[in-house]
């Protein structure tokens, strides 16, 4: 069972690293083997991919986008906890709001991530 003070921490960790532009401090929240979901990905791949799959490929993935968008900044919103998941609700810089659910493994790591978006 997961607590509200590690989701906090957790959320807390994990958007500071998005908003320092911090690739590395990002994924060390990730699995190796992690499996994401979003519709964001064909937008910035430019195919009609929608799951990453692997810390590798999302490390490629992040690094595009990244590039792509100078101005990322996420805002926190709220925080909610599940017994294997959190969902962090943040507004980005463009002014959506974004739901993005973390399943973690028994190491504590995401094994599965999927991003919603207003």
């Amino acid at each position: 069972m997961l607590s509200r003070a590690f989701a906090e921490e957790f959320a807390n960790d994990w958007l500071s690293a998005w908003n320092d532009r911090d690739l590395d401090r990002i994924l060390s929240h990730y699995a190796d083997d992690v499996i994401f979901h979003s519709p964001r990905i064909a937008l910035v791949t430019g195919n009609d991919a929608t799951t990453v799959r692997g810390k590798k490929a999302l490390q490629t993935y992040w690094t595009e986008a990244l590039a792509k968008g100078p101005n990322l900044f996420f805002a926190l919103d709220d925080i909610l906890v599940s017994s294997d998941a959190i969902t962090i609700l943040y507004t980005n810089h463009r002014e959506q709001n974004v739901a993005e659910t973390f399943i973690f493994n028994e190491d504590g790591e995401i094994s599965l991530a999927i991003a919603a978006y207003r």
